[in-house]
């Protein structure tokens, strides 16, 4: 749908600006998302986002479940991320009635949930580099990720959908060759990052394309609510992990990545480098 005006800056009364809707569709991964486009021929003259289209009742569907049911929902919630989903509702039960968990099976959380979080970022990576016109990563990227899906549904049972991580630990121990399973994984997986890492970052057609476009200031980055990678990427060096250690991070030795001029490169190298602490942490703890 769309309709055409007189563009009211423009010095020739015969140029006009068409108004164009861009979905609600899910441009890149699921997230419904709507856009109305000012364009003129085939330049984006101005863009109004239009978000909250994704809404699928869970805040109310958790109102009628137990505890325990609820975890498949968070599964749900950002379905490349979730272990970390479900750690986040069970940390919160866990604190509400004063739960403590084994040790072991923090290990067990901290070192799924940071292969998850490589898992995520890699999905990342590919598919910037395909919004980029870089053809050739996502087939890297992935071959990584899949390494971590094996392993997970080794370890849950499940692809994706893990309901795993249970209220007070996870829902069972993990399999006899689990050191062994995850110590190979990192062998291949450390090789994964680092030939995407040399196969975009730095592509001279990659870095021209998104170095300097999308910049935003610090100020606006926490005046907007934003958090993680995309924070630290304006250059506050900020993460939960570090300054506000749950479960036994504060155990760990780690660096966290930021960026300084909070544009689309700053955003995608910082995950980038977020991917060689994962690293580092699942090593510490196995």
């Amino acid at each position: 749908m769309s309709f055409i005006e007189k563009s009211a800056e423009s010095p020739h009364t015969d140029q006009v600006d068409m108004l164009l809707n861009m979905g609600p569709q899910h441009p890149s991964t699921h997230g419904v998302f709507r856009m109305l486009l000012r364009v003129d021929g085939e330049v984006v003259v101005d863009a109004e986002p239009h978000i909250g289209y994704l809404h699928r009742g869970s805040e109310k569907l958790c109102e009628g479940e137990q505890y325990h049911q609820v975890i498949t929902l968070f599964d749900r919630l950002d379905y490349v991320s979730n272990f970390n989903n479900e750690w986040v509702f069970c940390r919160a039960v866990e604190k509400l009635i004063g739960l403590e968990v084994p040790e072991r099976a923090e290990y067990i959380r901290i070192i799924l949930a940071e292969l998850n979080r490589i898992a995520s970022h890699l999905l990342f990576l590919g598919t910037f580099g395909l919004d980029t016109g870089a053809m050739t990563p996502v087939m890297y990227s992935f071959r990584g990720r899949e390494r971590i899906q094996a392993v997970f549904e080794a370890i849950s049972g499940a692809r994706m959908m893990h309901n795993y991580f249970h209220i007070g630990g996870v829902k069972e121990d993990v399999p006899d060759n689990f050191k062994e399973l995850v110590a190979s994984l990192l062998s291949d997986l450390k090789a994964d990052v680092e030939e995407c890492d040399k196969l975009l970052s730095f592509n001279e057609v990659f870095v021209a394309r998104t170095k300097g476009i999308g910049s935003i200031e610090l100020e606006t980055a926490i005046d907007y609510g934003w958090t993680g990678p995309c924070l630290r990427a304006c250059g506050i060096e900020y993460d939960v992990r570090r300054d506000e250690p749950y479960s036994l991070y504060d155990h760990f030795s780690f660096d966290v990545p930021i960026g300084r001029d909070g544009d689309c490169w700053d955003r995608y190298f910082v995950r980038v480098l977020e991917m060689y602490e994962s690293l580092r942490i699942i090593e510490q703890a196995l």
